[in-house]
């Protein structure tokens, strides 16, 4: 049996893929593997992917990184939420906040009674029973307390905002100090066994060979493994997500120091800004079928906070997904295995969630079958849900000043999507399938951010009188305020406890 297990693993590519995947291998292969990593400086990365969600913190407690290091060192900030303008309406601004909203009642959510109390007037707007946004409206910030029992100042959900390139810098330096073997070099191509159309081999175009058992393909779009070689297909989203580019620019940082990234609909897409410590990251997503690439530049740096300290850098894309992460002996992960539009910062978490898969599905040299295709359900159906979620801040809107937000309007949405905005609209009902990503609280948020407006609520709500729900809410905003009081703003947070090196 011992010689049936995989003994080399090669990771093409770097970039916060790659070096995320050599870093968790590192961690968890402390047996006879030997894991190179094959990369080229000349290749640029994306890199453009520097806001994250709460679920990065088990990536980072599972390899025993230090919180504050990592901070200083990618010049990191917190985030608690997204903040979406303009999306449901012009105008509009609200939050999609990490963490929960104000306490159930037994088995009824709390947004049920909530709903009640809105429809006569008496609860006030829904982003003041969650911690995480009313900290997030007042620019302040802490981690939550786990010592303070049933305090919503146990329950703060926080994430990042950080320098992608720093990050995998990061990552390199941890890698590289458990055994992992990086090799400078262009990939020419690769080869194949003949008799069953396994890779072998990646070459160099100095002609250097480098073996292994399994490959893990980060080479960003161009799939060089996955597609290059295998041929494995893709399944093309467009006519759900139809942006199909971004322009990417860093300006100068500006106070106050947002703890949330902002996501701000524009007339053919949506800009994102998130704030690091030493600069500003701001993007523009747009589909080139409704404004030019000059007229996007002109709408991203006429929108900037601050100085814009580069020229917007170009992005072409097309969302969807390979028919299969996992094809004979090549795992796709990061941007080779699909690409989602970062509006709701999923891009790291799906590089996270495949080496989390890949760690279950370990493989020995047999490359069994049954694994393989489980693996690929599981990343399909991961996929599915959090391309449903997109699609819904497209689709639930009531815009119509552009030809592009027409378009999202009335377009026809997959089945999946369209039961859950049927099932909310009836009684604001949300039900979590399986292991999917977003929580039940991100679909109320974002349905009712949207203006999805259900035709009623739980029936059981009327069980409670009015005056009890009246009480139990304003108790619940009141708590919520005073903890929000207590928090110090998120510029003196960063700068007491990881604020990055002073620049020479």
């Amino acid at each position: 049996m011992d010689g049936e297990h995989i003994r080399s693993v090669v990771i093409v590519g770097g970039g916060t893929a790659g070096w995320m995947t050599a870093a968790a291998l590192a961690k968890v292969l402390t047996g006879p593997w030997d894991i190179t990593l094959v990369e080229s400086e000349e290749i640029g990365t994306v890199g453009v992917g520097e806001a994250t969600i709460p679920l990065i913190n088990t990536y980072n407690t599972a390899l025993d990184i230090d919180e504050d290091e990592f901070m200083r060192e990618t010049h990191a900030t917190f985030k608690l939420g997204i903040e979406f303008v303009n999306w449901g309406r012009q105008g509009d601004s609200y939050i999609h906040g990490f963490g929960p909203l104000g306490p159930d009642i037994g088995i009824t959510r709390f947004h049920q009674y909530w709903l009640k109390m809105h429809g006569a007037g008496v609860a006030a707007p829904l982003e003041n029973y969650s911690i995480n946004i009313a900290a997030a409206r007042a620019n302040k910030f802490m981690r939550a307390r786990k010592d303070m029992g049933n305090s919503p100042m146990s329950e703060i959900a926080h994430a990042f905002h950080f320098d992608a390139g720093l990050y995998a810098a990061f990552l390199r330096r941890y890698a590289e100090a458990r055994r992992v073997r990086r090799i400078e070099g262009k990939i020419a191509g690769a080869t194949t066994r003949p008799v069953d159309g396994f890779v072998d081999a990646v070459v160099l175009e100095d002609g250097r060979r480098v073996e292994g058992d399994l490959f893990i393909d980060c080479s960003g779009f161009r799939g060089l493994l996955i597609e290059q070689t295998l041929h494995t297909g893709y399944e093309d989203w467009s006519h759900w997500l139809p942006c199909n580019r971004a322009l990417a620019v860093p300006c100068a940082s500006v106070t106050p120091l947002t703890p949330y990234t902002r996501a701000t609909a524009r007339a053919a897409g949506w800009q994102w800004r998130i704030p690091l410590q030493h600069r500003t990251g701001n993007g523009h997503v747009y589909c080139s079928d409704f404004i030019s690439d000059q007229q996007a530049a002109d709408v991203l740096l006429a929108n900037l906070d601050g100085r814009a300290l580069a020229d917007p850098r170009p992005l072409r894309f097309v969302t969807g997904k390979r028919k299969k992460f996992w094809n004979k002996n090549v795992v796709a992960i990061g941007l080779a295995s699909g690409f989602m539009e970062p509006l709701e910062s999923t891009s790291i978490h799906l590089i996270q969630s495949t080496i989390a898969r890949l760690t279950t599905f370990f493989p020995d040299r047999e490359f069994s079958a049954a694994d393989t295709d489980e693996f690929n359900r599981q990343a399909d159906f991961e996929m599915e849900r959090i391309r449903d979620f997109l699609i819904l801040h497209y689709k639930a809107t009531q815009r119509n000043d552009s030809a592009f937000w027409d378009y999202c309007r009335t377009m026809t949405i997959p089945p999946t999507l369209q039961s859950k905005i049927e099932l909310f609209e009836h009684h604001a009902r949300v039900f979590r399938e399986g292991a999917e990503m977003f929580s039940e609280v991100s679909w109320v948020e974002v349905m009712l951010g949207q203006h999805v407006q259900p035709r009623g609520y739980h029936p059981l709500v009327d069980a409670l009188d009015p005056q009890k729900i009246a009480d139990f809410l304003h108790s619940v905003e009141a708590t919520m305020k005073r903890c929000v009081d207590a928090m110090p703003t998120h510029a003196e947070f960063v700068a007491q406890h990881c604020a990055m090196a002073p620049r020479p």
